[in-house]
């Protein structure tokens, strides 16, 4: 054999998240490649750098504060160099909600300080993950919980589906479905 590749990826859960190994083989001598797969960080970071050079200092500093939100969890959870992209999801709709909050809280005669806060929503929801639609979020909870959904129990539920849709879908909108459910 003259030449070999073989790529294998898996979880790697000490370093918090998934690996690849590429092993290549060329003319009997190995060699090994071992890297982390971060792709909404590196997106962050190349989109940030592409901020600064166009001098858009509104959208620079946002993305600013998804990526540092996104190095923080990370380094929380004890994964400082690979960050798994669910932790960097995990980090963009925290700052998302925040950013909600804020829009609702802000009196309405500050009105520059409101299209701040809505041009930092903007930018925010460009790399926020896609959230389940109320037809989806249904048809998934009659599709894996139907037993549970049986017992018309709410907490159960609650409690059943939560973890599952953690992150893919609006805890207040899967509450009005399984309310709408137990009726």
């Amino acid at each position: 054999m003259i030449f070999k590749i073989q790529i294998n990826i898996y979880e790697n859960r000490y370093l918090c998240g998934f690996q690849a190994k590429a092993e290549v083989e060329f003319y009997g001598f190995r060699s090994y490649l071992i890297g982390g797969f971060k792709v909404k960080l590196e997106k962050l970071q190349k989109d940030m750098m592409e901020a600064m050079k166009a001098h858009d200092k509104a959208r620079k500093e946002s993305i600013s504060v998804l990526y540092s939100a996104a190095k923080k969890v990370g380094i929380d959870n004890g994964c400082r160099d690979n960050i798994p992209e669910d932790m960097v999801d995990q980090a963009i709709l925290k700052e998302v909600k925040s950013v909600k909050e804020q829009i609702d809280t802000c009196p309405a005669e500050r009105a520059e300080l409101l299209e701040e806060y809505k041009a930092r929503l903007a930018v925010f929801e460009e790399y926020a993950p896609k959230m389940m639609s109320a037809d989806e979020i249904e048809m998934f909870i009659r599709e894996k919980f139907a037993d549970i959904v049986a017992s018309k129990n709410k907490g159960a539920i609650m409690k059943s589906v939560m973890p599952a849709l953690k992150g893919k879908a609006d805890g207040g909108v899967i509450s009005q479905i399984v309310a709408k459910m137990c009726q």
